[in-house]
């Protein structure tokens, strides 16, 4: 491997400054259960190419959530990991087949807003129990944005676990997620090859971080991570609905009248 398919063509600025994020970015994940992915998500948006951008975030982030999920492998809740596989398979299915039709600002609206409402409401008795809704949901909508940890951290919200195994269980299905994700992105023709090196840069920075998260983890009281895990959640959700409003406006607003 030469030194260019590191940075994959990027320079070593722009690697370099997305291995440092990937450090900071798996930290806040490990540390605080979620909004890693989204930073990372944001930052990519404006450093790759608009057409790597989902695909490279949900390698990253496999490898990311791999990791986490590896090392805190006891503590996953492992009763939910069958029913949110089968509809992760049909949510990647689907939005696969419709990922070039559906607006990505009225997703991300709608995202935003259900995750509000599972902050500071209480999620009804079908979301709070079923794997496979909350699985094929935020899959079908990953294709599309890339950014559905928050989703996915609703769901683990509502099974009421601690927060070692809130963040461990949080880690698996984002990781059963994002491979699904990659191996659909891969069967849709996307070339991963090239960005193999620069990729896994950013893992093996994820992974220190994670481990240094993990650290912190241990020492936040109950009370603490819980309200850390709510202001998180807000100002991610209000980020989407703020981002997708935009997109809507700016497609539908009225071309400029020529004097």
């Amino acid at each position: 491997m030469t030194l260019d398919l590191l940075h994959a063509g990027l320079g070593w600025p722009v690697a370099g400054t997305l291995t440092a994020l990937s450090f900071v970015t798996s930290f806040i994940t490990a540390a605080f259960g979620i909004g890693g992915g989204a930073v990372m998500l944001a930052v990519l948006a404006v450093m790759l190419p608009a057409a790597a951008i989902i695909p490279v975030h949900g390698l990253v982030q496999l490898g990311s959530n791999a990791g986490r999920a590896a090392i805190m492998l006891g503590h996953v809740h492992r009763v939910v990991l069958p029913a949110f596989i089968a509809g992760a398979l049909i949510g990647v299915a689907l939005g696969g087949a419709f990922v070039v039709q559906l607006p990505a600002g009225a997703i991300q609206v709608g995202v935003g807003l259900f995750i509000l409402w599972s902050v500071f409401f209480t999620p009804p008795a079908l979301m709070r129990r079923s794997a496979g809704l909350a699985g094929a949901v935020s899959s079908f909508l990953t294709m599309f944005f890339g950014g559905t940890g928050p989703f996915v951290a609703a769901y683990v919200k509502g099974q009421g676990l601690d927060r070692m195994a809130h963040v461990a269980t949080h880690s698996a299905l984002m990781t059963i997620q994002h491979a699904l994700k990659v191996v659909a992105f891969g069967l849709l023709g996307f070339i991963f090859t090239q960005w193999l090196g620069f990729v896994a840069l950013l893992v093996a920075a994820g992974f220190a971080g994670t481990v240094v998260g993990r650290a912190v983890l241990t020492r936040i009281d109950e009370r603490r991570f819980l309200a850390i895990l709510h202001v998180i959640l807000t100002v991610l959700a209000l980020r989407l609905i703020w981002s997708g409003a935009g997109d809507l406006w700016a497609a539908h607003a009225p071309a400029p009248m020529e004097g």
